[in-house]
């Protein structure tokens, strides 16, 4: 993905400055952005893939794919950020941290994500840790609608504004540090600039997804 002219300029405040080396222009923004502002996020390995349904050896190697890294157990999050003024939300598996010094996170969306242009215009996010009992929130974090956020409890994150779901294990409030290609999807480095747990009398068990199924630790 090249650079456009002048994209330092575009980039907000936070972010870190070769950041605009992957930083896509405005106009490429309003293409991805389109007429809808959210969509179907995936949620799962491989899921929203852009694989030919006529191509039936390539759609058996796509199952196969999810069906292997679905054997992979995972957390369950939703990133979330402020854009235009309103809230955006996107459930994520696909998150780890990356580096302590300096505080480095990732999290990988899809190139067919309607969230994710909205989250990289703000160049800021926060990621929730969702906790068991909340797969209903993280499947209307998933589906396409005009209002994921109706009946969502959540306050502004304290560096970012994005908002931090009620209920969830923890957070991590971000700065878009750098974003890069990787097939069908971007792996999105985030600069961590504020982290915390929930309260002590909070639930402790997490969400997890595993083949196909939302589960718990216990």
């Amino acid at each position: 993905m090249s650079a456009h002219s002048g994209a330092s300029a575009d980039i907000p405040d936070g972010m870190n400055p070769n950041a605009a080396e992957t930083w896509p222009s405005p106009e490429l923004i309003a293409s991805w952005l389109g007429s809808e502002a959210y969509e179907i996020e995936p949620l799962g390995p491989g899921e929203g893939s852009a694989v030919p349904t006529d191509d039936p050896a390539r759609q058996a190697e796509a199952r196969h794919f999810r069906d292997v890294l679905g054997r992979f157990a995972s957390g369950v999050t939703v990133v979330t950020a402020t854009s235009g003024g309103e809230p955006v939300g996107m459930t994520c598996q696909s998150f780890s941290s990356v580096s302590l010094d300096p505080p480095l996170v990732l999290f990988v969306p899809a190139k067919t994500s309607r969230a994710w242009p909205l989250i990289q215009r703000s160049g800021r996010f926060c990621v929730n840790f969702l906790a068991d009992g909340q797969a209903e929130l993280s499947n209307q974090m998933a589906s396409r609608g005009t209002d994921k956020f109706a009946g969502v409890a959540w306050h502004p994150s304290e560096a970012t504004g994005s908002p931090v779901l009620e209920g969830s294990l923890a957070h991590v409030d971000c700065s878009v540090h750098a974003v890069h290609e990787a097939g069908d999807h971007w792996v999105v480095i985030g600069r961590v600039l504020h982290l915390a747990t929930a309260p002590e009398d909070a639930p402790v068990d997490p969400l997890l997804f595993y083949r196909g199924k939302y589960g718990t630790t216990r």
